[in-house]
């Protein structure tokens, strides 16, 4: 463990974060070819070496004790080590300095979850790392895309110089799900038809959909697991909020100020040969087809903006004096097992995400534009009336707020969360926030131990605990659906805590957690 708090201390930074492949560098010498990314940049190699050899020890000697299931978390006095296996012998590993400040309490399936969350667009812009390093077997490309798609990732917990995780004040978030809107039957039937007219974009060739209002899901045709890694980005690139954020970054650029993904360096000529690829502009997409006329970093907050006609552009807001930059990425979706270009529109408060098959595309650009210009004249007011309809039922910010109640709904399954708004959450005092975090931790080891003794059958578990100030904390899993509440102000018995339960249960979860 010295050897991980000596990197920490030298890199003047309380988190790092590294890929490494097991079957690399395994020769006396070779050991700096193991490693594929490597956060903070600066961090010497010699230190990056300690850290990632550490990291391999630990997980050598957890096979021992455990061949079949991955090591998860490491604790020691100064460090977490959370590890996870994204790919068969590749390793993310985030290690977090601890420290006395209890603003830095975080619970590690959150952490963990970030790890799981940044592979999973990486390998829908990418593919999987290890056909990048099978196709060019020097690494180069795989650490290229590594370098520039995971600084950008991280530069949205960027504070200073060092990573804003996130903490127990977000007990009541859930990463890797997505957050469904409700809609009524008539909303439900105009969604059906925009379907329909979007559907028939490219005449007998299904295209696939999403649409979105604010931050929600209204509907989707994709697949669950597909569904939640294009929500996930659209949630952090595409939509309006995010435009928004986007457009604020570029200003701060174009005062002056230089913001760019500094050398990764996991190896000497690792910059070098970035370079050498940005200037062949050599195709890395999952099927081997350019997806744009140049170096391509989805995860680039200043990148994007919204065209004139509706439709998400590449460049900035300036550009469009000149011509918007095409912006058509293609897409890997693991679970449709199909690569497609991604169209995204907006108008006003709403997103629609149009995937075509690339395979149905014989003209390439011009026949995006033909699917445009389909788009634009068949489908222009089916949206301006799905909009306003979704628009007048709108409840606002707190439109899923449930009074005396903070709360986090997950379905697992289905990869589907609902939560308090944020600002409501933010009235819950330290000590109940605590108290749900630290509760939480122990409902993931029990979930962790259950599915290793019988991964086949959900187990239920349910935990009241009273906490100061006449607060409870809750936390309730059956068959397979996860309540997490805090109460504050509650009475002192444990009756009070489970009439609460029923209460929310029978009205809003449709008896899903009553006893009955």
């Amino acid at each position: 463990m010295g050897l991980s708090s000596a990197a920490a201390a030298a890199a003047g930074e309380g988190a790092q974060l590294c890929v490494f492949d097991l079957r690399r560098g395994q020769q006396e010498g070779q050991e700096l070819d193991k490693i594929l990314f490597f956060h903070p940049a600066d961090c010497p190699i010699l230190l990056q070496l300690s850290v990632i050899g550490l990291c391999e020890g630990i997980i050598t000697f957890a096979r021992i004790f455990s061949p079949d299931d991955d090591c998860e978390v490491i604790e020691s006095e100064k460090h977490s080590h959370v590890f996870y296996q994204a790919e068969a012998d590749i390793w993310m590993v985030l290690v977090v300095e601890k420290n006395k400040d209890i603003e830095s309490t975080w619970r590690c399936g959150a952490l963990q979850g970030i790890l799981k969350e940044v592979h999973s667009l990486f390998t829908m812009f990418h593919g999987p790392i290890r056909t990048l390093l099978d196709r060019q077997p020097s690494a180069e490309l795989a650490r290229g895309h590594l370098r520039t798609f995971l600084t950008d990732y991280l530069s949205d917990f960027n504070a200073g110089k060092k990573l804003q995780l996130p903490t127990f004040r977000d007990c009541l978030k859930e990463r890797g799900t997505v957050q469904m809107l409700t809609i009524s039957r008539e909303v439900a039937l105009e969604v059906q038809s925009l379907t329909t007219v979007l559907g028939s974009c490219l005449g007998n060739v299904m295209c696939q959909l999403l649409v979105l209002f604010e931050d929600l899901l209204v509907s989707t045709t994709l697949p669950p697991d597909d569904t939640l890694d294009l929500y996930t980005y659209a949630i952090l690139r595409l939509t309006p909020r995010a435009l928004s954020s986007n457009a604020n970054s570029w200003s701060y650029l174009r005062k002056g100020t230089s913001v760019h993904a500094g050398p990764t360096s996991s190896s000497s000529n690792g910059t070098a040969s970035v370079e050498r690829y940005r200037s062949r502009s050599r195709d890395t997409s999952p099927g081997g087809q350019n997806q744009m006329h140049h170096y391509f970093r989805p995860l680039q907050r200043e990148k994007l903006y919204k065209g004139k006609d509706g439709f998400v552009a590449a460049g900035s807001t300036t550009s469009e004096v000149h011509g918007a930059v095409p912006w058509v990425p293609i897409l890997w979706f693991q679970q449709a097992e199909d690569r497609m270009h991604l169209c995204v529109y907006q108008h006003k408060n709403i997103t629609i995400l149009l995937l075509i098959p690339a395979s149905s595309l014989i003209n390439g650009d011009d026949g995006i534009a033909h699917v445009k210009r389909h788009f634009l004249e068949n489908a222009s007011q089916n949206i301006v009336t799905l909009e306003q309809k979704l628009s007048r039922g709108w409840g606002g910010e707190n439109a899923y707020h449930v009074g005396g109640y903070r709360y986090l709904l997950v379905d697992p399954d289905r990869k589907v969360s609902r939560a308090s708004p944020p600002g409501k959450v933010t009235t819950l005092s330290k000590d109940s926030l605590l108290s749900l975090n630290r509760l939480r931790e122990e409902i993931d080891l029990e979930k962790s131990r259950a599915k290793r003794s019988d991964s086949c059958h959900d187990k239920d578990f349910e935990v009241c605990i009273r906490a100061k100030n006449n607060a409870w904390v809750i936390a309730k899993v059956t068959r397979g659906r996860e309540l997490y509440m805090a109460l504050e102000k509650g009475g002192e018995t444990l009756l009070y805590a489970s009439t609460a339960i029923e209460k929310f249960s029978n009205r809003y979860c449709e008896g899903a957690f009553s006893t009955d």
